[in-house]
């Protein structure tokens, strides 16, 4: 049982207050991007109202104060996810800005014709795509762990897969698609075992899981702050020191840069060799306010209660006639995708939206997962952690009434 009040967090979040289509809202959307507490909201406020400025550059005294804050952010990052040092954190656009950095400059560096890249079946598009093309430029060939009926990955698979080619693994380290836990520490150890780095996608883990990249000992790590309770246009690339030194920069602009002659050009240190340009300052402090409430509620309490929130929704999904669950795994986090017999998902999704209850319908962007089971998308529920029994009550009895209206 959880020992939070539920009630009382809800408070923290104005948007639960509003109604949609004259109902109360009901947000199951939260793999999606999830709501913002009131801090956060008034971080990003504070920052325009009292110290809007460029980082990193400026003398004076707005630049400095935002420079400080926004490198709070990057310190409390490292604390939060235990890098060994706080320039092992890259700020970034989110999780596909980093996945895309760390396929574009270690594939530039350290991928060539006749090398192979691993990633999975379940993998959202930001994981399957930038490695496509950079096996596309490169030369090199894209293999992929196969996942079973319940929506496992085939470990025995995997292991037949690693070999001398192998350059790098990238997985997620939880299905946005299906809610599944990847075993990522037998992931990581394997690909160790050859020399092999890895990366994972944490978008779906990181407010769920307490994650240490140290004990882990993943070589990269993505994630972003909009599903995190915090700003969207920012997120996070975790390196090891060892690999960010090895490859070239991403983009070239301001702050990557320590000199530039129209002969030569010398890149910046780390971290900031990997932030050219303006950041997103406001999402960037604002992001320390999201950890902040994340800790004080304890990663650890979010999850008892996600867990005992998905096993309730589970079983009283169950009882809607013609259900079928994609995605049972044994270990799973926080999402529950379905699809109803004589239904399309999103028809379910428009009937529910009139009810005031925000689902998601589609894809997932994981086409190949839904490829595997052979339908055109699914009705997904994901929570959080200001979700309650009462509004899975709610969504239960939208199913059935939708359900009833369609088949």
């Amino acid at each position: 049982m959880s020992n939070l009040d539920i009630q009382k967090i809800r408070e923290d979040f104005p948007i639960l207050k509003r109604q949609v289509n004259a109902k109360p809202l009901v947000y199951l959307d939260n793999g999606a991007t999830t709501q913002k507490p009131q801090v956060v909201i008034d971080a990003i406020l504070e920052y325009y109202t009292d110290m809007n400025s460029n980082v990193h550059r400026g003398v004076h005294y707005l630049s400095q104060i935002s420079t400080d804050a926004f490198e709070v952010t990057r310190r409390k990052v490292q604390e939060f996810i235990n890098a060994k040092h706080d320039y092992e954190v890259i700020i970034t656009k989110g999780t596909t800005d980093s996945i895309n950095l760390v396929a574009t400059c270690y594939g530039r560096e350290f991928v060539q014709a006749g090398d192979e890249i691993i990633v999975s079946a379940m993998e959202h598009h930001s994981n399957i795509v930038p490695w496509q093309m950079i096996c596309e430029d490169r030369g090199a060939t894209l293999k992929v762990i196969p996942m079973n009926e319940a929506g496992e990955l085939d470990m025995d698979a995997y292991e037949s897969l690693l070999n001398g080619k192998t350059k790098l693994v990238s997985v997620n380290y939880v299905s946005n698609a299906l809610g599944t836990i990847n075993p990522v520490r037998e992931i990581i150890q394997k690909a160790h075992a050859i020399g092999v780095p890895v990366l994972i996608d944490a978008a779906q883990a990181v407010q769920h899981i307490k994650i240490d990249v140290q004990e882990l000992d993943v070589d990269f790590l993505a994630f972003s702050g909009h599903k995190m309770y915090g700003p969207t246009g920012v997120g996070v690339l975790y390196g090891k020191e060892e690999w960010l030194n090895k490859m070239p920069p991403y983009q070239g602009g301001g702050d990557m840069i320590k000199d530039v002659t129209f002969e030569k050009t010398t890149y910046n240190e780390l971290p900031f060799k990997f932030e050219a340009g303006t950041p997103n300052i406001e999402a960037g402090i604002a992001l320390n306010a999201a950890i902040d409430y994340i800790n004080d509620l304890g990663i650890d309490n979010i999850k008892a209660y996600e867990d005992e929130l998905l096993a309730y929704a589970t079983e009283q999904l169950s009882t809607v006639e013609g259900i079928r669950f994609i995605g049972t795994a044994k270990e799973k986090s926080s999402v529950i995708s379905f699809v109803v017999d004589g239904t399309h998902p999103y028809d379910i999704g428009v009937l529910l939206d009139k009810l005031g209850i925000a689902v998601r319908t589609g894809h997932h962007c994981a086409q190949p997962v839904m490829d595997q089971f052979q339908i055109p998308g699914t009705v997904r529920a994901s929570l959080a952690v200001y979700n309650t029994k009462e509004e899975i009550d709610a969504l239960v009895a939208g199913v059935k009434r939708a359900t009833a209206m369609l088949v």
